[in-house]
């Protein structure tokens, strides 16, 4: 846009704007126009919005002198929008209306391109909406994306065309991120966000750019090393308090091992080595985050021997040309283990002897099948005195009379056995399975309260 003139033939330069991020107590947006000797302001929690379809909140703030506009660099604490400033985007405006009701404008920017209206809704509070259409290849972040799974297996005969990961003993997540704010949904759809807030420091290293990663959220033990139980502390956890306290005890960290959506744009279905390209670029790493490696041209036998001495839970192999596919579970990705764990529906338990008189003895375990819920089982170890309470009062407002297996019991045994519907999901650690087709030697693992029921597979 060039310079206007005036009556008398004077150029007059076109007004500027700015937009810088905000990295002060809450990640935010100050949006700038030049008007009348001052920067007249708004702070855009989201930032400006995409598509006409959605409208962004915009807090209208007091005026900043005209020298604001090139401020970058840190506010010390303390003082009034403490935190880091960098100027996002800068440029010209075209000015189609400035009044009480709204501000209409067209801005020229390297990132901000686009005919916007301003318009205020109630007090300082005001809506910014776009008025141009969206990019045409613009796509909305989803919803919802349900993780893609692997197949239990071996590994393959020949290491070509196959992609090596390390396989972590945490809950897999797949983390929403758009305005420096942060979603994250369990395999069953259950809100992580609450649960574990250092994932909100994706948003904020992200800042503008808004995508979709899918991984795991990991407890390490002091060695280093992924420990479930460890997570386990922080799951199902009510109030913020309990939260706060425990992540402090507890601390947790998210590996990002895929990148479903960025920037507009769906990923799905790109093959794996260009997702992996995309997520790389973005450079995760940061105090309770990081992109774990994707391993290729080597043997595979040699990864997995690597991930035995971290005392990690095995490896993930993935098809390097493979799309990723929502939900199903496929052959393009296939999981080795070194610890031979089972997921398990809880359908029972019997009452504990001796000392344990009144407590929980053992879990009967079941399996899902097309026939119902066949019995794999009990596991009587691997619980502490606390949990074992956690799990009766987890368990009695489940129980009927009415076994959930289809196995029958003996007189004996249903005397002894208490029976619940089958609604949670646990995990076990076990040697082999039985020629009946039992667990040999299972250990607690704890719950699976990011599975679902129909999820639940036998493992080989």
């Amino acid at each position: 846009m060039g310079a206007k003139r005036s009556r008398n033939g004077k150029q007059h330069a076109p007004p500027r704007f700015v937009i810088q991020e905000h990295h002060a107590r809450a990640l935010h947006w100050d949006f700038r126009l030049e008007r009348d000797g001052v920067l007249v302001s708004w702070a855009l929690p989201k930032g400006l919005p995409v598509s006409p379809k959605r409208n962004h909140l915009a807090v209208h703030t007091e005026d900043h002198p005209l020298d604001y506009a090139d401020f970058e660099g840190e506010i010390p604490k303390g003082e009034y929008g403490g935190g880091h400033v960098d100027i996002w985007d800068r440029g010209t405006y075209e000015l189609e209306k400035w009044s009480e009701k709204e501000v209409m404008f067209v801005l020229h920017g390297d990132k901000a391109e686009g005919r916007y209206v301003l318009f205020p809704t109630r007090g300082k509070n005001w809506m910014i909406h776009r008025m141009d259409p969206a990019p045409p290849d613009y796509e909305p972040i989803p919803t919802s994306i349900k993780p893609m799974l692997a197949l239990s297996g071996r590994l393959p005969a020949s290491d070509e065309g196959w992609a090596y990961e390390f396989k972590w003993d945490g809950v897999r997540a797949v983390v929403y991120v758009e305005g420096g704010r942060v979603r994250a949904l369990s395999r069953n759809d259950k809100d992580l966000a609450e649960s574990f807030p250092e994932l909100r420091q994706i948003g904020e290293f992200l800042g503008s750019r808004s995508a979709v990663l899918d991984g795991e959220i990991v407890a390490f033990d002091e060695e280093g090393r992924p420990s479930f139980g460890r997570l386990q502390q922080r799951l199902n956890l009510v109030s913020s308090p309990q939260v706060a306290r425990r992540a402090k005890e507890v601390p947790a960290s998210f590996l990002a091992f895929d990148l479903l959506y960025f920037e507009g744009h769906s990923c799905l279905s790109l093959p794996y080595d260009d997702r992996r390209k995309l997520l790389e670029k973005l450079e995760l790493e940061g105090d309770t985050f990081a992109t774990p490696p994707s391993i290729h041209g080597r043997k595979g036998e040699d990864i997995l021997e690597i991930s035995k001495e971290r005392g990690l839970e095995g490896v993930v192999i993935k098809r390097r040309d493979s799309r990723y596919s929502p939900g199903q579970r496929s052959g393009a990705w296939l999981k080795v283990k070194n610890l031979r764990t089972q997921e398990v529906v809880i359908g029972g338990w019997t009452e504990g002897r001796g000392e344990r008189a009144g407590s929980l003895g053992a879990l009967l375990l079941g399996i899902p099948s097309e026939g119902g819920l066949t019995y794999a089982g009990k596991v009587g170890t691997g619980f502490s005195a606390s949990t074992r309470k956690e799990m009766l009062e987890a368990l009695e407002p489940l129980a009927t009379g009415k076994s959930p297996f289809t196995e029958r019991f003996s007189p004996a045994e249903t005397a002894l056995a208490r029976f619940v519907q089958p609604k949670i999901v646990g995990e076990v650690q076990y040697s082999e399975w039985t020629a009946d087709g039992h667990l040999r030697h299972p250990s607690w693992r704890g719950l699976r309260l990011d599975k679902r029921v129909d999820e639940v597979v036998r493992e080989s």
